[in-house]
């Protein structure tokens, strides 16, 4: 289990959340929720980074979602654990002996808490959308069919081919936002995504591959929007996440 370097790479964004954090089963969770009448059976698990729910830019992202008439949970699975900001850009930080300690054994099982208690509240029907090591749970939760559709931005820690094979056997609606600089899920698993999922398309009725040029692992969540490509690589995976969900959920 690794990642990259540009796992610990980017920029806080601005803005004030407006959101809230609500523990649920013992499980701190940053919670967005519509303002005007949305659908209360239905709720997207937003999966994060290393960087936890802490990072304003994840909070900033569930507000948007719930801005677009989804209740958001983005859930706390490091356990207040997640890096600590003043590690983003340091190379000397030990990621490795970090991720040692964040494994499924560790991780998962908040996440299965938080789920279990919003089904008991009456949620029916979720999506899950991950960045970085947040994708990895969202393909999990799909092979064991507790999500309706999925959405990841730049994933990581994949077994390719072998996670594609499941997830094109699951037969659940995914949308893949990628970019051309990525270790974790490079060009060449990018094309086997289009192979295996897409039949050689990047778009079909349950699949779909967004490709932005210009951006790097992390984009989508800790991108410098300052750069016009990444912020329209940024924004462009929000859209085209949005309008997968609104077709699918």
């Amino acid at each position: 289990m690794s990642l990259c370097s540009h796992c610990i790479a980017g920029v806080r964004h601005e803005g004030i959340p407006e959101g809230k954090v609500e523990v649920i089963e013992g499980v701190k969770c940053y919670v967005a929720t519509p303002t005007a009448d949305y659908p209360k059976d239905k709720v997207i698990l937003y999966l994060p980074d290393i960087w936890g729910i802490e990072l304003v830019n994840a909070q900033l992202l569930a507000d948007d979602f719930a801005r677009n008439g989804f209740k958001v949970v983005a859930v706390d699975y490091f356990d207040g654990d997640a890096l600590p900001l003043d590690a983003m850009n340091d190379s000397t930080f030990d990621l490795m002996a970090w991720l040692g300690k964040h494994n499924a054994d560790a991780t998962r099982p908040p996440l299965d808490k938080v789920i279990a208690a919003l089904e008991a509240q009456g949620v029916k029907e979720f999506a899950a959308t991950g960045y970085c090591f947040g994708g990895r749970y969202v393909f999990d939760l799909a092979f064991d069919r507790v999500i309706k559709v999925a959405a990841v931005a730049h994933p990581s820690l994949l077994k390719v081919p072998v996670d594609l094979e499941k997830f094109r056997d699951a037969k659940i609606p995914l949308i893949i936002n990628s970019c051309p600089t990525d270790e974790q899920f490079p060009p060449t698993s990018q094309a086997l995504a289009d192979t295996i999922l897409g039949g050689g398309s990047t778009s079909t009725e349950l699949y779909k591959r967004e490709y932005f040029d210009g951006c790097e692992h992390g984009f989508a969540v800790r991108g410098d929007l300052s750069k016009p490509e990444i912020k329209a690589g940024k924004e462009g995976a929000f859209k085209a996440t949005v309008e997968f969900f609104l077709k699918h959920l």
